[in-house]
């Protein structure tokens, strides 16, 4: 009777280790996957309302040129003689700053 009453409570310690270790997974989780994610959205956002005419972008798929027109979440990009239209979010914030500072090198 005395030994079941001991190993009931040295079950409880490692039930609340079990739960530690969850919650530390899902601290590490957060703090390596999913803060920098939301992060990187933010700044896309921020890219995206700041673009204007006349600004040299690239599109995620590759497609550079100068802003010619926006209207709405459409945009209008002059590539030398022929003008594409895309939507605003296929401007991508990475490879227009590595384009750009690519320029000023």
């Amino acid at each position: 009777m005395i030994q079941g009453i001991i190993l009931q409570s040295a079950g409880g310690g490692a039930g609340m280790m079990n739960l530690l270790m969850i919650g530390a997974m899902f601290v590490v989780i957060w703090l390596f996957f999913l803060r920098p994610q939301a992060k990187k959205q933010k700044q896309q956002a921020k890219f995206m309302d700041e673009v204007a005419k006349g600004d040299r972008v690239a599109t995620s798929s590759g497609i550079i040129g100068k802003i010619n027109k926006i209207d709405g979440a459409i945009v209008t990009i002059e590539t030398g003689k022929t003008f594409i239209t895309v939507t605003k979010g296929s401007i991508s914030r990475e490879m227009t700053e590595s384009l750009n500072k690519a320029e000023d090198e």
